[in-house]
């Protein structure tokens, strides 16, 4: 592949804290990057830009890492748009929640669902993410989340089983069974698909003790925790996510201080997911907190059809700026670079000699634009690996 000078970059972030204002995000101005083939080769001022085969003119323009989504639900089939409706309308509603996606994913065919994921992962790509993880969740019998981690693996290396999303509607009677079968046959069928294994630790889904046995029995198969952690109330899934260094604790809305300086110790990423508190009217993560105390914090989409369904990262950061209790500069980075600290990746979510060369150039001269201007759509140009895509 030829090389390629991105120049005239109003600002550039970069997440290398040795170039630029030396702040977290790397901040350049007037900055220049040039690519080769599917890495970043120089990063640096406009005018001491080396040459290269093509040259891209930003325009005095910004450009910023692509967005690392950490945390996707992508292979499901229908909606549940009455159930939103309802919830916005201050109904009460009882179609069965997550139980409406898991028979609607179980009758649609193999074709469907990659549709489904395909156009998803186009919506987000156009959108500026060029790393995204995707569970399963949705099909709840072993042949079904199989199928949808095969369907999954296809399109992403960031891949979870998530056979664990709630007790089966065919085990209600019998939850221990059902762990059982997550544990057992479902996890040998389904681990060859997937890198990492995952559980929703909440009241109406799975204990402590269900989560831990859940998630040893991934680690054992070689697959990594991560884990749906204190959503809807306090428990000890924060708790548990660092005890067996989960590369992520996802949601983290309510935490006590113990769960905050656990995370602040440890390895764990604390990953909130503002679209499912928007989508469901609940209590906001306090990103401020967990930043004060030191905790490494990433942004997701949580894109799901029942309470997130939006593939949209910059909308995401508009709601942790103005609701969460993060700056601009806090956002963009938990954005990027914190979401590949959630997937243990450092090739990916900064603009780095050596790192992938995944961009986005937005039609704004700097990246607090994304917060400033929510809902516009500002990402005009994406690169990944080096490549324009969208």
């Amino acid at each position: 592949m030829p090389t390629t000078l991105i120049t005239n970059i109003a600002s550039l972030v970069t997440n290398d804290p040795s170039q630029g204002d030396g702040s977290p995000i790397g901040l350049l101005t007037d900055a220049a990057v040039v690519l080769d083939g599917e890495n970043v080769a120089w990063v640096g001022p406009a005018a001491k830009a080396p040459a290269a085969d093509t040259t891209y003119d930003a325009e005095n323009r910004a450009v910023i890492p692509g967005f690392v989504d950490s945390h996707s639900h992508l292979v499901f089939a229908g909606d549940r748009t009455q159930e939103f409706n309802a919830r916005m309308s201050g109904r009460s509603y009882s179609a069965g929640g997550i139980r409406t996606t898991v028979a609607a994913t179980r009758a649609a065919s193999d074709e469907e669902l990659e549709a489904n994921v395909v156009r998803y992962l186009a919506e987000a790509l156009r959108q500026g993410t060029t790393t995204f993880e995707t569970k399963s969740g949705y099909g709840l019998t072993t042949e079904h989340e199989a199928r949808a981690l095969r369907i999954a693996s296809a399109h992403t290396d960031e891949v979870t089983y998530l056979g664990a999303h709630i007790v089966s509607p065919d085990y209600a009677e019998d939850p221990a069974a059902y762990v059982e079968l997550v544990t057992g046959e479902m996890l040998d069928a389904c681990a060859p698909h997937a890198r990492w294994i995952d559980v929703f630790c909440e009241k109406g889904a799975f204990d402590g003790d269900q989560a831990r046995a859940i998630l040893t029995a991934g680690k054992a198969k070689g697959l990594h925790p991560r884990i749906h952690a204190n959503q809807l109330s306090y428990g000890p899934g924060v708790q548990l996510a660092v005890e067996l260094d989960a590369a992520s604790a996802d949601h983290c809305t309510h935490l006590t201080d113990a769960d905050v300086d656990a995370l602040a110790q440890g390895d764990t990423v604390a990953t909130l997911l503002p679209g499912a508190e928007f989508s469901t009217r609940a209590e906001w993560p306090d990103a401020r907190r967990l930043l004060d105390a030191g905790a490494t914090v990433a942004l997701s989409t949580d894109c799901n059809p029942g309470s997130s369904f939006t593939s949209s990262v910059p909308f995401c950061i508009a709601l942790a700026v103005r609701d969460m209790g993060m700056t601009p500069d806090e956002a963009i980075w938990s954005a990027t670079a914190g979401g590949a600290a959630a997937l243990r990746r450092d090739d990916v979510g900064r603009i780095a000699v050596g790192a992938r060369a995944d961009l986005a150039l937005l039609d704004a001269p700097s990246h607090v634009h994304l917060a400033y201007r929510p809902g516009v759509p500002l990402v005009t140009r994406v690169w990944r690996r080096g490549e324009p895509v969208a």
